[in-house]
């Protein structure tokens, strides 16, 4: 198949140069999930590694059966990109850093209406989580304003509405609690065994996880229209792609479902591929016509750079060489808020692998072509213990 797209078993891609480090147990889990009942398609992304039983950054190919436990609990977790009206000439960064003192807490009454509309056209019924609508999270979830560094595809930019004088505004966040809230509903009942089509709860869960995707669609837009407010400029969305879902698929004249845990669709259009808090994101155009890596790939792209360290282990093996305030700071020249100290050493740049890696990978893969080049200028985790 090339290169770039390894066949670890009969029904089983890794979609990765053998240069790309990737952790033996993500592998592992990789192959696990491959002979789960139903699973007729695996493919793992260059940036893969290991989740809880299941692994990060793949997707999924099934047939008369969906498994919801793969998608988790960020159901609808992805990435928007908005165009913002602030010029880059008149940046001022230490000015910049003070503006987002509020943008953790719920929306006030003043969105209500805004809010209620949004929803109604959504088809949003749900309540119960409107609270958090708006609001980052925690993990690896961030609102980073960035500049267009380099550019590969003028035109692209250009049928995109996308002026590199002016700053960009990528979101990254998912459905918050109501995402939880329907696995934890499905794995009461059900554990980790999964639906088949004709199952009772089937069409339930997918109404509830088609809702959750458009509800995080919803947040990842109030959160950067709240964040556009905080710097008082203008904006509209790019791009808006889920890259946490299940949808009915048809792959080689077979109808089934494709689930993707981290894993970006590459059938809808452009897509940002995002680095770490202290390296470049890019924006990416998807090949069109599908060929035989595309299939391989399950119609999928990494969602990000991966990581190379698990959380929880960061702090130990970053603490001895970079002081808190050291991590504020990264090698770009870009800005980090994060109030968490854990949270802070986590997310840390050194924990993920490099982003061009990835993109090279994707590139030589013929799944991909760059358009440009986007580097942090302030990355916003969260300004103090960030609850989930």
């Amino acid at each position: 198949m090339g290169n770039c797209v390894q066949k670890l078993t009969e029904n089983t891609a890794l979609i990765a140069s053998k240069d790309t480090w990737i952790e033996g147990l993500a592998v592992q889990q990789l192959i696990k999930t491959s002979e789960l009942e139903n699973m007729h398609r695996v493919a793992g992304m260059p940036d893969l590694h290991p989740g809880r039983g299941y692994p990060i950054g793949a997707a999924f190919f099934t047939t008369g059966k969906i498994y919801p436990a793969l998608i988790g609990n960020d159901i609808g977790c992805g990435m928007s990109l908005w165009q913002t009206s602030a010029k880059i000439s008149k940046l001022n960064l230490d000015k910049l850093a003070k503006k987002f003192n509020h943008v953790e807490q719920p929306l006030d009454d003043s969105w209500h209406t805004f809010i209620e509309s949004r929803k109604n056209e959504k088809s949003i019924t749900t309540n119960s989580y409107d609270h958090a609508l708006g609001t980052i999270g925690g993990g690896n979830h961030f609102a980073e304003f960035q500049a267009i560094d380099q550019v590969y595809d003028q035109a692209a930019l250009d049928a995109l509405g996308i002026d590199k004088k002016h700053l960009q505004l990528l979101v990254h966040s998912g459905s918050r609690g109501l995402g939880q809230s329907i696995l934890v509903k499905h794995i009461t009942k059900h554990n980790h065994s999964g639906l088949n089509v004709n199952d009772i709860d089937f069409a339930s869960y997918i109404a509830a996880h088609n809702e959750a995707l458009r509800w995080a669609e919803l947040n990842r837009e109030l959160i950067a229209l709240r964040f556009l407010a905080a710097i008082r400029s203008d904006g509209h969305c790019i791009l808006d792609i889920n890259h946490n879902l299940v949808s009915p698929q048809k792959i080689d004249d077979t109808q089934g479902w494709l689930h993707r845990k981290g894993a970006t669709p590459s059938d809808q259009g452009y897509v940002v591929i995002p680095g770490s808090r202290g390296d470049y994101s890019y924006l990416v155009k998807p090949y069109a016509v599908p060929n035989e890596h595309t299939l391989a790939s399950l119609f999928s792209l990494a969602h990000g750079a991966g990581r190379k360290w698990q959380r929880g282990a960061c702090q130990s093996r970053l603490s001895h060489k970079y002081k808190r305030e050291d991590l504020y700071r990264t090698e770009l020249g870009s800005r980090v808020i994060c109030g968490n100290k854990e949270l802070l050493y986590d997310e840390a740049p050194q924990a993920y692998k490099k982003c061009e890696s990835i993109i090279t990978d994707l590139v030589e893969a013929r799944l991909i072509n760059v358009v440009a080049k986007l580097r942090p200028v302030l990355t916003f985790k969260t300004n103090g213990s960030c609850a989930e």
